[in-house]
């Protein structure tokens, strides 16, 4: 995949949709649509996960890569997917009031009951 500019704003989401998803919490960033290019977009599936949004995954390995909310305009992308050195850090956690209770948040960034 290609990201065209500068990225920021990594959150970590501990709701239980995404811990399911991704089997701990997601890490993603935003981007919007026009700044993303997937190649082997074919391979791409898409799972309407809830009335709001939708989730895409890789149909050959089946790795968790994008999350995305239906009109917003952008994709989040899993930063574990983007070839590293990303020089990304992680800058908030959000849905915090439905971690789940097998671990505890201890490095400093801010922390949001929702989003």
């Amino acid at each position: 995949m290609t990201i065209r500019g500068d990225l920021d704003d990594i959150a970590a989401c501990h709701c239980s949709q995404c811990r399911r998803w991704s089997g701990h919490v997601w890490a993603a960033v935003p981007v919007p649509d026009d700044r993303l290019e997937v190649e082997g977009a074919e391979h791409v599936r898409w799972f309407k996960s809830s009335d709001k949004a939708e989730r895409g995954f890789c149909g050959t390995c089946g790795s968790s890569i994008f999350w995305r909310a239906f009109g917003r305009g952008e994709t989040d992308v899993a930063v574990g997917c983007i070839e590293p050195p990303t020089g990304l850090r992680l800058q908030r956690h959000i849905w915090v009031g439905d971690k789940g209770d097998y671990y505890d948040i201890a490095d400093g960034a801010p922390q949001e009951d929702r989003q």
